[in-house]
């Protein structure tokens, strides 16, 4: 189901956008803003556990499309998303083994487009994402998408790490793309897998990465040091392809 309005501005709206369920991304409130509409909203963004920023009048004025966004503005996704257990399902439907793409610190839009894009060229079977530090659905990402969000599914999970660990008992593995790793052509990208990706300044957090099984790195030998994130996601998910496929080194 795909969602018309991306911005939702005004009190009534964006109360009832909640109240009808639909997926609230982020919740912008004017700062200091305590009455008793904005009390209620803010009750129903923690329930959905929507991320919450408090910003300046002057801020939402300048979001603002209608010029009466009343202290505040909800940022709806363009699409619904998935479960991760729905991403699973389909392998289960196309009798494949898991081939999941993980992206941690990946906010700009047009760079999350691209992956789902690729996911979906590559036969992946579904992308997941963090709920903080991360782009949501957009208009911007649909976009950059080409169409591929009809087609992939993308999950938004409140702690990638833990989901790391609760899909390793599902028999899933995990491999992190860093320069640290080894090459990726002596990696194991087959069976059930998940390709962790992160942004090109910061790369995977931490955490992220010791949850990881292996650490696989592109062979790079131009003078920079580092891909475009969504470029990085394609070599190492047509390596995985080429492995799955049976191709040789």
């Amino acid at each position: 189901m795909r969602y018309e309005e991306f911005t939702i501005e005004g009190r009534n709206a964006v109360r009832e956008a909640f109240r009808s369920g639909k997926t609230i991304d982020k919740l912008y409130v004017q700062d200091g803003c305590q009455d008793g509409p904005i009390v209620a909203i803010k009750k129903e963004a923690k329930k959905q556990d929507t991320i919450i920023r408090y910003v300046t009048r002057e801020r939402l004025d300048q979001m603002s499309n209608t010029g009466r966004h009343q202290g505040v503005i909800a940022m709806a996704a363009a699409y619904e998303y998935a479960t991760v257990e729905e991403i699973l399902q389909a392998a289960k439907e196309k009798q494949e083994p898991p081939f999941l793409i993980l992206l941690d610190n990946i906010e700009d839009p047009h760079n999350l487009g691209a992956i789902i894009r690729t996911a979906n060229l590559a036969g992946a079977h579904g992308v997941i994402i963090p709920k903080n530090r991360a782009a949501g659905l957009t208009a911007g990402v649909a976009r950059a998408s080409a169409g591929a969000l009809n087609y992939t599914p993308v999950a938004k999970v409140t702690n990638l790490a833990k989901t790391i660990e609760e899909l390793k008992k599902q028999g899933l593995w995990f491999v992190c793309a860093d320069m640290s790793g080894t090459v990726m052509y002596d990696v194991d990208l087959k069976g059930p897998i998940g390709l962790v990706i992160g942004s090109e300044g910061e790369g995977v957090g931490r955490l992220v990465k010791e949850k990881c099984d292996m650490v696989a790195s592109i062979p790079m030998k131009g003078n920079i040091d580092s891909l475009n994130a969504s470029v990085a996601m394609g070599v190492l998910t047509y390596e995985a392809v080429r492995q799955r496929s049976g191709g040789n080194s």
